[in-house]
């Protein structure tokens, strides 16, 4: 696959700098020192080279013989507590031990020792080589090159190798055997940048979803275009949209995410503004669709959203629409009941990982029911929704919208701004670690704040 990039009208090639890749293939090799000694006690989880009490000067000696030799001892002050010894830069390197299933020193988890080793050894070889280039890796980024500028899309001939002007002196291309992975990452880059330009695409700022990643093969990060190195947990990935990076680099990376169908599989529990951005919509189509279906058949049912419908038929909803998207079936002819798509709603939202009046904005809405001038309270409350997310604002418009409707029935449904303040307070907001009381305090300024949001909605957005 070839990319081309324009930028400026210049032409830029993609670009994966290997200098820290021909590093981790110098690094030293882990050696075991085994004990020629039976060692009574020796925990399981330990093989030979766990060498029971030994001193520090003792481990030393053994560990003389070459780079990367290792062995395990007890501690000699701390009974029941177990150290590595590793031989790196001529000297010997003590770390705290620790098994809870699986072996490690710090952050990382291992199956073993040798992995353990491997990974320490490549860490501590690179950011003793390489601390200076390391520490100025985030500047000058491809990110803004290859992964935001116009796309030429032809797909036309082969994948193209590191340009070594890129990279530091008297260091060759990337191996061949990263070629698929590089492959997945221009693909990823170009889906990307293709996103980035669409005119579709909603635009809501939106936070990688960045989680510690173990990649398989070489890796490059898509932020700085330098290798990942290590064997386990060498980066993080983004669950939305499947950005690759640095952990040092997702610090630099902007809020530009673009979900990734792929990666987001389901509709409810989902985060509101990586379920709009995957789906290329202004809100939630699961929103979209049950207002619509509530509003065709009539908002005239008494006790709207009051009633329950069958909790079994709103999970088959629910089911429905994590299965299906927008392709899912909730007309009459399936669910009958008007309360089934109402409860599917609500379970929408109280689904939401985050709520719908955000847990930041959640203390300045509940600040303002506790105004007691109207018009100061209004003023307030429209100073509060600007510190909803963009995606959030447009959803809670769109139900206060739909919710102001069902008001102007009231006399067939029954449902006052204030009834529906009852039910949809709870719902749309909640507060983290609140004590029970304080809890139980603020569903009276809930729903006052959901009440004035649907009396004076055609005032407020």
């Amino acid at each position: 696959m070839a990319l081309n990039v324009f930028d400026h009208d210049e032409y830029r090639p993609p670009v994966w700098k290997s200098y820290l890749y021909q590093l981790q293939q110098e690094a030293p090799h882990p050696r075991r020192v085994t004990c020629t000694c039976e060692v009574d006690s020796r925990p399981k989880h330990y093989g030979r080279e766990y060498h029971g009490m030994i001193s520090r000067e003792e481990a030393d000696q053994l560990l003389s013989v070459a780079e990367g030799s290792y062995l395990i001892r007890e501690s000699q002050r701390q009974p029941g507590t177990y150290t590595l010894a590793l031989r790196f830069g001529n000297q010997t390197r003590n770390f705290r031990l620790y098994h809870d299933g699986k072996h490690f020193v710090g952050e990382k988890r291992f199956e073993s020792i040798h992995d353990l080793v491997t990974d320490g050894l490549i860490t501590l070889y690179i950011e003793t080589k390489a601390a200076e280039y390391i520490a100025k890796m985030t500047i000058n980024p491809i990110y803004e090159h290859v992964g935001y500028t116009t796309l030429n899309q032809s797909l036309e001939g082969s994948l193209r190798r590191p340009d070594p002007t890129l990279q530091p002196p008297d260091t060759p291309d990337c191996p061949a055997e990263g070629g698929d992975a590089t492959d997945e990452r221009l693909t990823s880059l170009v889906r990307r940048a293709t996103l980035r330009e669409s005119e579709l695409m909603a635009k809501y700022e939106k936070v990688h979803n960045f989680k510690v990643h173990t990649f398989r093969g070489p890796h490059w990060c898509e932020y700085c275009a330098n290798f990942m190195w290590g064997l386990i947990a060498q980066g993080v990935k983004c669950a939305d949209c499947g950005l690759n990076v640095h952990k040092q680099c997702s610090k630099m990376v902007p809020n530009d995410c673009q979900p990734d169908l792929k990666h987001v599989k389901k509709v409810y529990s989902c985060d509101l503004t990586t379920l709009v951005k995957a789906h290329n919509t202004k809100r939630p189509m699961v929103v979209d669709m049950c207002i619509q279906e509530i509003e065709a058949r009539g908002v005239e049912s008494e006790g709207l959203y009051r009633i329950s419908g069958f909790s079994e038929l709103i999970e088959d909803v629910k089911l429905a629409f994590d299965r299906d998207g927008e392709k899912a079936d909730i007309s009459a002819n399936v669910y009958e009941d008007i309360n089934i798509i109402t409860g599917a709603l609500k379970l929408y939202f109280r689904d939401l990982p985050i709520p719908l009046i955000t847990y930041d904005a959640y203390p300045r809405f509940i600040q303002v029911a506790q105004i007691t001038d109207a018009d100061k309270r209004l003023e307030s409350l429209h100073e509060a929704l600007k510190l909803l997310p963009p995606a959030h604002c447009e959803t809670l418009r769109h139900l206060m919208g739909h919710l102001k409707r069902v008001t102007q029935q009231e006399k067939q449904n029954l449902m006052s701004a204030e009834n529906l303040g009852i039910v949809f307070g709870p719902t749309l907001m909640r507060a983290p670690d609140l004590d029970a009381m304080t809890a139980l305090n603020d569903i009276r300024y809930q729903r006052q704040v959901v009440e004035s949001l649907i009396k004076n909605e055609d005032i407020l957005f």
